[in-house]
């Protein structure tokens, strides 16, 4: 069994990009590390956060404000030093949702130093989010953002419901315009949920892409 951290962090929100901008901030504003993210079956994820009482309460705190700026609806809590008897229910084995195809539970990858593979681990670069209720919107809108500037698709997280967000790679400045060009895109054709841009994203958010993202 992994070792129980004094304090447990959940952090769970409605829509992938307002979770992953939390999770960034969190990670920015207090010494905490992730655990894993788990999707909720109802549009949204769980995060999951490790340290001791200060930096966790700091964290949630931190990563909650951003996922309500962001419209993410988020609910927290802090459990101040869990029994291990819950520990295989939170950092649970990968499981896969056989309606979206893909997995519901994302765990921690590790990635060797000086790996270029995703953005942030090059000086200057950010991840770009767009999230919309809609593929043909968010098809539209990569392809609109794309074309506005040079930036690299990484993939699609799905979440149910027909959320579903493109995340492309570049340099702050190129990921910045694309996002600001698909999102008036959207428009007529699908939902907005989110749309955000990480610069230099922090090292919890990149080991919680998913492979599909993630290559």
């Amino acid at each position: 069994m992994a070792t129980v951290p004094a304090a447990l962090g959940l952090l769970e929100t409605t829509g992938y990009t307002p979770a992953m901008v939390a999770l960034d901030a969190m990670e920015k504003a207090a010494n905490v590390y992730v655990i894993q993210a788990e999707l909720n079956d109802a549009l949204g994820v769980v995060l999951k956060i490790g340290g001791d009482n200060a930096s966790v309460s700091r964290a949630i705190e931190v990563g909650h404000a951003w996922a309500d700026r962001m419209g993410g609806r988020p609910m927290s809590q802090v459990v101040s030093g869990p029994t291990p008897e819950i520990w295989p229910v939170v950092d649970g084995p990968v499981e896969v949702n056989p309606l979206i195809q893909q997995a519901v539970v994302h765990k921690v990858t590790q990635r060797s130093p000086g790996d270029k593979s995703v953005a942030g681990s090059v000086e200057g670069s950010a991840l770009g989010f767009i999230e919309t209720q809609g593929f043909t919107a968010v098809f539209q809108a990569i392809d609109t953002a794309c074309k506005a500037a040079n930036v690299e698709v990484m993939g699609k997280e799905k979440l149910g419901g027909g959320y579903v967000t493109i995340v492309v790679r570049g340099d702050v400045a190129a990921v910045t315009a694309a996002i600001e060009a698909g999102k008036a895109q959207v428009e007529g054709l699908g939902k907005l949920i989110a749309a955000h841009v990480i610069p230099r994203p922090s090292d919890a958010v990149l080991s919680l892409l998913p492979p599909a993202i993630a290559k």
